[in-house]
């Protein structure tokens, strides 16, 4: 009797999470794949070798564009795993990647894993000082970048490998192109081996070190691909950066899971319009931006309509009910909104057919474990910190913080892993984020829910994108403040503060109420998300706020 092989047991769980439904009663299972398992040659490049069609489709700026076949990724990354091989990176060592949208980037993160190597995925837009701190506390042994970045790295010791050099003191990557024939290379990994090592966002430390293993997120991922709705043969747009796990999420493992196509277009400066033109030609089947684009393209013209598209989704920060209902409004498609985390792979989400409830994030996907656990108590609730019960392990979990096991203590304490964000769920099962931790607080011993309230003023015209944060009051302890990056048109005057401090007025609870406003560049991450921890500080220092407006100056809003 012959068993299954890896790459057989990895089809089945694929395809069976291709048909999942929030509805299905029967549980879902983890594939067991063994003691071994390396997903770029156990899945890539099974499904890849032979196979002609469009793996990754890139279009640039000036309109120019590549594309790569499934069979051809499959033989270039041979060639950069012979050629990184030959520049002395082995089995462990980790490996720094800071490229962009480009095919190498691509070609490169298959070859390392390709050698067992682990790869440290790094945005372009870091500094000599981030580096440095990367390479240290990683203990990077190789760094990949572009010839433009190459003066970034200041320090010695790591083996240097340029993308469109030549740089002195630099190997360079185009001479994998080199070796016509690359034998194919064996399989060398045990499941538990690391793979990826993330730098988190850092929106209110510094950033953490986050391991996942061969398995946490090419086999985690199947969730993502489920989510997403992806199917062999789309064609799927994620707008994401290299360097941050979304990138690997959508741009990566979830669309060549389903044997789909990777649609990537680049821009120097965001063009709404653009976009959606580039959509509509390549005929994009499913589309996930992250809630700041989704807030930019309701203010572009949608009327030109979706184009090809089938599946709607959002993620990385929480998506407000207003988006969702101006583009179901103009395209008939229902923006599907999802929950994870750096840490894990998606947790939480409306999966295709499932009704979505505004404001919801969905139900727990399938095999894994959410439990609501009251902060006080320790217990499960019906609102609290969304965890994972670690006496049901799911796969989808990092094994850890590196080098920190006090994070590691905090966060996979009393039996669960805690990820620092709040929610509540409904008697139909439907989870509805609330904050971070840290983001929610009391005003006259009300809680407050920054998110609800963003989620208001939003839907008022002038506002691009808010950010609540309590503003201490002597009477209320705290109130709260919004600051607002206005819509184009707006100007930061009395009149519009009025306009929006009305609106919020009118579709709050009056313990709700935004008492304070200032309009306000909004501080965010480098990958885009949200800085309410300097707000909040900016509030407790008694920074200067001379641009602050106050419920109390308008007489218009009393009585």
């Amino acid at each position: 009797m012959t068993h299954p092989t890896p790459t057989e047991r990895y089809r089945a769980a694929r395809d069976l999470m291709l048909r999942r439904r929030s509805a299905d009663p029967e549980p879902f299972h983890w594939p067991d794949l063994g003691e071994r398992f390396n997903w770029a040659l156990d899945w890539f490049d099974a499904i890849a070798r032979g196979n002609d069609r469009t793996a990754l489709w890139l279009v640039e700026q000036d309109g120019s564009e590549a594309r790569y076949s499934f069979a051809e990724l499959a033989h270039r990354s041979d060639q950069v795993a012979h050629h990184l091989a030959g520049l002395g990176v082995r089995k462990g060592d980790r490996v720094l990647l800071m490229l962009g949208n480009q095919v190498e980037l691509w070609e490169a993160m298959l070859a390392v894993m390709k050698l067992g190597a682990v790869t440290m995925p790094t945005t372009t837009a870091l500094g000599p000082a981030d580096l440095a701190d990367r390479i240290t506390r990683g203990r990077a042994a190789h760094v990949v970048a572009n010839a433009a970045d190459t003066a970034k790295f200041t320090g010695s010791g790591v083996t240097r490998i340029v993308v469109g050099g030549p740089v002195e003191g630099w190997a360079a990557f185009e001479d994998a192109y080199l070796i016509a024939d690359p034998a194919p290379l064996p399989a060398v990994t045990a499941a538990e081996d690391p793979l990826l090592v993330y730098f988190t966002s850092g929106t209110t430390s510094r950033p953490k070190l986050v391991q996942h293993t061969q398995v946490s997120y090419p086999v985690g991922h199947l969730t993502t691909m489920a989510w997403a709705g992806l199917r062999p043969g789309d064609v799927h747009l994620n707008i994401s950066s290299p360097g941050w796990a979304k990138h690997a999420w959508s741009c990566f493992f979830a669309p060549w899971i389903a044997e789909a196509t990777i649609f990537v277009h680049n821009y120097t400066r965001f063009d709404p319009a653009r976009l959606l033109a580039e959509l509509r030609r390549a005929e994009v089947t499913t589309f996930c931006a992250p809630p700041t684009v989704w807030r930019m393209l309701i203010q572009a013209d949608l009327s030109g309509g979706p184009g090809t598209l089938r599946e709607l989704f959002a993620a990385g920060e929480p998506l407000n009910p207003e988006v969702i209902a101006q583009v179901e409004r103009h395209w008939g498609l229902t923006i599907r909104d999802g929950f994870g985390q750096t840490e894990t792979t998606l947790l939480i989400g409306n999966l295709p057919g499932d009704p979505v409830k505004p404001g919801s994030m969905g139900r727990p996907l399938p095999g894994v474990p959410v439990v609501l656990v009251d902060p006080v108590s320790g217990e499960p609730a019906d609102e609290g910190e969304i965890c994972l019960d670690l006496a049901q392990r799911p796969v989808n979990l990092m094994t850890g913080y590196l080098d920190d096991e006090e994070r590691n203590a905090e966060a996979m304490a009393g039996g669960y892993y805690h990820t620092g964000d709040v929610a509540s769920r409904d008697a139909d099962g439907q989870i509805t984020y609330i904050g971070r931790t840290d983001d929610v607080f009391k005003a006259s011993d009300y809680k407050v829910s920054p998110f609800e309230l963003e989620s208001v003023l939003i839907e008022h015209p002038a506002v691009a994108e808010a950010a609540v944060v309590p503003a201490p009051d002597p009477t209320r302890l705290a109130v709260p403040k919004a600051y607002v990056a206005l819509a184009p048109g707006w100007e930061p005057t009395r009149e519009t503060a009025l306009a929006i401090l009305r609106h919020a007025r009118e579709n709050l609870a009056p313990y709700l109420r935004v008492r304070r406003l200032e309009f306000f560049e909004l501080p965010k991450t480098i990958s885009g998300k949200i800085r309410r921890v300097e707000l909040r500080t900016r509030e407790q220092q008694g920074a200067e706020l001379a641009g602050e407006w106050r419920d109390d100056q308008f007489p218009e809003l009393k009585g």
